[in-house]
């Protein structure tokens, strides 16, 4: 089989740039020869055998939209002018005007342009504006790339969901989660009952040892991740520290700690490649998102061993149970998450038993297991009983 794969990024640093490393990775493993239309790649991929790379940089646009409607009229064009050459094309939601046999859905613009926190809403000024036409292109885009496609993967419950309201019909879509990297996040000896003296571990990392440790990773530069409702609720923690990876880099939350009385306890880490060895570091994780098609990091917490809290508003909240976490009904309710921290903070058993069976969920989503059923979906297609895609999308 000749595959294709057209994306922006396919890298492991990247969510939906994970998802297609792990695919390439598979199809490589059986054998078989692919192309990739991309701005950027792993450097192992670069020179495999196996592996094209037809490059398209991002051309220097002034904005993301500019951007990415070059990269879709001209990765549309290389597969229209090489349609005959390969027997799939694999692509992601409207980042070509190509269409493809299978499209994976990591997120779904229609549903993020509803939310009550989206910057159109909450920003009036032309950021708020462009967020607003940005968003809702891409979701009449998106909505013609869905509706051509044979088959459409949602990466999770929440998506496949949104996917119905707008449309698809529910027998063209399979749901395949987002998976973790089970060799990369594994918990440390916290997670493992023997608790040692963690001080020199944190130290060399940048987090204050000795205390009670929250961990939360995201964006911060805006309010969906939700870093907020986590402060309000750590006033009400008196013990609690919170270490905060994000780009600091305008953030408005710096500012609020200082207005929150929270400066000694919250210690913001700024942008880190090092997220792993901080999971393995700290006693809990708090991520509850206002809105997060999956939430890849809360499964690489759970991996890590540590309990973990999020919201109903992030698709990944399907996997957690009791038994290895908390979810959030209403991911703004800062006082039932301080319940649930105060609860966390005070049982060193409940945090281990909870960490321990995200171990186990954890395990059960692995990259290997998700690109396999990637390559599974793709294998059996039957091109005779479906409609050939025809080569472009109309409307844009």
């Amino acid at each position: 089989m000749k595959l294709r794969i057209v994306t922006h990024k396919i890298v492991k640093g990247d969510g939906q740039g994970r998802a297609n490393y792990e695919i390439v990775l598979e199809a490589i493993r059986r054998g078989y020869h692919i192309t990739l239309v991309a701005s950027q790649i792993a450097p192992d991929l670069q020179q495999h055998p196996q592996v094209t790379w037809v490059a398209l940089p991002l051309r220097h646009l002034p904005t993301q939209l500019l951007k990415d409607l070059d990269f879709a009229q001209r990765s549309a064009a290389w597969v229209q002018a090489h349609r005959s050459t390969f027997d799939r094309i694999l692509v992601n939601g409207a980042v070509t005007w190509a269409a493809g046999d299978i499209n994976v859905v990591h997120f779904v613009h229609s549903a993020w342009l509803r939310s009550p926190i989206h910057p159109a809403r909450s920003q009036r000024n032309f950021y708020g504006f462009y967020h607003w036409v940005y968003n809702k292109l891409n979701a009449h885009w998106e909505r013609a790339a869905f509706q051509q496609a044979k088959v459409v993967v949602a990466v999770s419950e929440q998506v496949q969901r949104e996917l119905i309201e707008i449309g698809i019909a529910p027998a063209k879509i399979r749901v395949i989660s987002n998976g973790v990297d089970l060799a990369e996040f594994y918990p440390g000896s916290e997670s493992t009952g023997d608790r040692p003296d963690m001080s020199s571990q944190r130290n060399q990392l940048g987090l204050p040892p000795n205390v009670p440790l929250a961990l939360f990773v995201g964006d911060i530069r805006l309010n969906r991740k939700n870093l907020d409702t986590v402060l309000h609720a750590l006033t009400q923690v008196p013990t609690l520290h919170l270490a905060v990876v994000g780009t600091i880099e305008g953030s408005p939350y710096p500012r609020l700690v200082e207005m929150l009385k929270l400066t000694e306890r919250v210690h913001f880490l700024g942008y880190r490649r090092d997220v792993a060895a901080l999971m393995r570091s700290v006693d809990l994780f708090a991520f509850p998102s206002r809105y997060e098609p999956f939430g890849m990091v809360v499964l690489e917490a759970m991996a890590s061993g540590l309990p973990v809290i999020t919201a109903k508003t992030a698709g990944v909240a399907a996997l957690i149970t009791p038994d290895c976490g908390m979810v959030l009904a209403n991911p703004e309710d800062a006082i039932t998450l301080a319940q649930m921290l105060v609860k966390l903070v005070k049982d060193a058993d409940l945090r281990l038993q909870l960490g321990q069976t995200g171990r186990a969920i954890a395990e059960q989503h692995s990259w290997a297991s998700k690109a396999q059923q990637y390559l599974d979906l793709l294998e059996n297609l039957d091109r005779n009983s479906l409609t050939q895609p025809s080569l472009t999308i109309k409307g844009r």
